[in-house]
């Protein structure tokens, strides 16, 4: 018996109840703004969703507020405010009163106190719900909708083959940001590229809806596996925009699989779903970032792929690690959104390496001497959001 559909919306996230069997799904959405990666998750007979690049972060965590300690120009305008302050009663008309006034915030100035200890950071805490997780080798199904060039999908390959590669690249790397992985309970989970599918002629059309997802993912299911579906960019499906990608879990017989949805928003919204390479259509209107492989809209499916892997790996039935309600958790990496590196704050990513020759901007090094920007991860050991720069 499917679950009421869940009335709850949260910034530009919605959630959806799709009526399919025995279908779990993680949408990762990424709400148009900017570094706000806001995954949601949404639930079907059992659903979740997962945030959006561009949606304002939802609690608290590692580098989650503003880094207002570190803030030059916050430090100016509250001290610019103070004086407004000063200048303004003491122009008021009661002269006792001006005094008064004066001599309280001038008392308050002097009070020795920093921002960092009025918002004080709370731990971030993802409970276990004592269900299965993805451990040990899991092999990874791709699906391709629509047309990719070879380049596209090379560049996605690498990527995976980067989590869990036995030849160690430049530090810092792919392979050991996934490695957090392994402090989510029993061990280490290593990603294998398996099967891929090439369906160039849209056997479905170009408009997808929801049921689709899990009947494209059956194609692979086993236990073990991930099969991934990857939208092209001329491929439309429900939801998307407000959502960049989805993970969840469907039955095929007595074997339960877990499958990821992954959209390229180059041309659709990459203003939503390829922030930080991308202009946000809304929120702080900062440059863009160079794309490491010099595809904002592949680049941009990185992002949501390594988010939607971390969070299927750790929370692959709706029992694992996550925080919140069920139909609408925060997982190991939708808790950190919008985070890259440290100093990281609403429309500012964080400090990040640039490679000097394109000046693009990464904080991961992948095999065959790939680049990328992956995302913060929360780590069970120091319940707060880790990153790799």
């Amino acid at each position: 018996m499917s679950p009421p559909e869940p009335k709850h919306t949260q910034n530009c996230t919605r959630f959806f109840s799709l009526n399919t069997s025995p279908t779990v799904f993680f949408p990762l959405f990424r709400p148009a703004t900017s570094p706000f990666q806001l995954v949601t998750a949404w639930r079907t007979s059992s659903s979740h969703f997962i945030p959006n690049h561009l949606s304002p972060r939802a609690l608290p965590s590692s580098n989650s507020c503003f880094p207002l300690t570190k803030s030059p120009p916050i430090k100016r305008i509250f001290t610019h405010f103070l004086f407004i302050q000063i200048f303004s009663v003491t122009m008021a008309a009661s002269a006792s009163a001006s005094i008064y006034y004066f001599l309280t915030l001038l008392l308050l100035c002097a009070i020795p106190f920093t921002f960092s200890e009025l918002v004080k950071e709370q731990p971030l805490v993802l409970k276990y719900h004592n269900g299965p997780l993805l451990k040990g080798k899991i092999t990874v199904n791709l699906i391709w909708y629509g047309k990719f060039s070879p380049t596209q999908r090379s560049i996605i390959v690498d990527f995976i083959n980067s989590l869990s590669s036995a030849v160690k690249p430049k530090i810092p790397s792919a392979s050991f940001w996934w490695k957090t992985t392994e402090k989510y309970k029993s061990g280490s989970s290593t990603l294998v590229v398996g099967k891929q599918i090439l369906l160039e002629n849209y056997p479905l059309g170009k408009t997808l809806k929801n049921p689709h997802l899990p009947a494209l993912a059956g194609k692979f299911n086993g236990v073990g596996t991930v099969s991934v579906i990857l939208t092209a960019k001329d491929v439309a499906v429900d939801g998307f925009c407000m959502r960049c990608g989805t993970h969840g879990s469907n039955r095929v017989g007595r074997v339960r699989g877990t499958f990821i949805w992954v959209g390229n928003s180059e041309t659709q919204c990459p203003g939503q779903c390829a922030w930080p390479f991308h202009q946000p259509i809304y929120g702080p209107q900062t440059p863009p970032l160079v794309a490491p492989n010099g595809d904002v809209g592949i680049d941009g499916m990185i992002i949501t792929l390594a988010t939607l892997l971390a969070n299927t790996v750790t929370n692959p039935f709706n029992n694992g690690y996550f925080q919140g309600p069920a139909d609408a958790p925060l997982e190991a990496v939708s808790a950190c959104t919008g985070i890259f590196g440290t100093g990281s704050y609403p429309g500012y990513p964080g400090k990040l390496l640039v490679e000097k020759s394109t000046g693009a901007s990464y904080n991961a090094n992948g095999v065959n001497g790939r680049k990328y920007l992956l995302p913060a991860m929360w780590d069970p050991q120091t319940s707060r959001c880790k990153t790799l720069v």
